[in-house]
């Protein structure tokens, strides 16, 4: 290997990413620190009229353009209502895994500003008080938001500014173990986000000129379907770097990167996805070829948006999707290093 992996640089925005609030919709100040990153090394930040970024990179061939997405939106949810005794319903942005959510931390993050905290609880949260307490099933009726405030009433709620459309940020718990394992809800996909950084690092500490034009795509909206549905038109490919399925009969581990080559919305490219195999056989990539059965991702939506462009699918082996996820440093480096290589071959 010609290059290294700045470890330490990887992880540290990592964890600055999942340390940052970004719901669908609500991504403005983890799309700041994207655009800063780029800034600090003077490539060309364009945001798309979404929210999103672009960044461009010259390559030697000035006549083919390979685009690198991935998602910096998560999962989340939003007031819906305020309950007469002062608790928050609420409806969730994205798949959820709502049983994951009883009992998490959450801050409400209000229209002006205004950010509070609270607990997301079953409606029979206490199991001395309520015979269902173990059995209610956990989904939106049956769920609310309990706030770290004195209030007592719809009215005292109202008060502070909390109302309907607020959005909600569930803390991440985020742990990088000894070992190498990263610990944290949202890894979907800001560790597919924190590969590309590490790749764009690379590429510019050893001032490497890619072998064609690269862009890019750091998308917003990618949980609720529509992250990378407008692309430039000088995009001629598009590399989906997102999380990587692992279990029922997938050969993923939170060691690999995985090459998707067909999900819920069918196959990839056949080219591409034959590229990225051959590339990671040659080169000793720890890697895995699967088929994700519910899963759809940034290249997804570009292609049903009409896009003209070829797509294909990778990332580091991620536990657990949607709920409290995991990973391992190694399922990082390898996406990082399979990147690499096809962006330079």
């Amino acid at each position: 290997m010609d290059y290294t992996i700045n470890r330490e640089y990887v992880l540290e925005k990592l964890q600055t990413l999942l340390n940052t609030d970004s719901p669908s919709g609500y991504t403005k100040n983890v799309m700041e620190l994207i655009k800063s990153w780029s800034d600090e090394m003077a490539y060309d930040f364009q945001y798309n009229k979404k929210g999103g970024g672009i960044i461009s990179i010259p390559g030697k061939n000035k006549n083919y353009t390979i685009g690198l997405s991935a998602h910096v939106d998560t999962l989340g949810a939003m007031v819906r209502s305020v309950t007469k005794k002062g608790h928050l319903k609420f409806t969730s942005i994205g798949g959820n895994l709502l049983p994951t959510l009883d009992g998490e931390y959450c801050r409400i993050i209000t229209r002006k500003g205004k950010i509070y905290t609270g607990t997301i609880l079953s409606n029979s949260p206490a199991a001395h008080v309520f015979d269902d307490a173990k059995t209610k099933e956990r989904i939106e009726k049956n769920m609310e938001i309990r706030l770290d405030e004195k209030v007592e009433s719809k009215e005292d709620v109202l008060a502070l500014g909390i109302g309907a459309g607020d959005f909600i940020a569930v803390d991440t718990k985020t742990v990088v173990t000894e070992k190498g394992f990263i610990k944290s809800r949202y890894i979907d996909d800001k560790g597919g986000t924190s590969c590309i950084l590490g790749l764009i690092e690379i590429i510019y500490r050893e001032k490497i000129t890619p072998e064609c034009n690269l862009k890019i795509v750091i998308s917003n909206f990618e949980e609720v379907g529509h992250g990378a549905s407008y692309l430039p038109e000088d995009i001629d490919e598009l590399l989906a770097v997102d999380m990587g399925c692992i279990g029922d009969d997938l050969t993923c581990t939170e060691h690999d990167v995985s090459i998707c080559v067909k999900d819920s919305s069918g196959p990839y490219d056949f080219d591409m996805t034959n590229k990225l195999i051959g590339l990671a056989e040659k080169k000793g990539i720890s890697h895995a070829v699967d088929i994700y059965p519910y899963y759809g991702s940034d290249v997804s939506a570009a292609l049903r948006s009409g896009n003209n462009i070829r797509g294909a699918l990778i990332g580091p082996g991620v536990h657990a999707s949607h709920g409290m996820e995991r990973t391992h440093w190694e399922g990082l480096e390898n996406t990082i290093k399979l990147l690499y290589e096809y962006v330079t071959h």
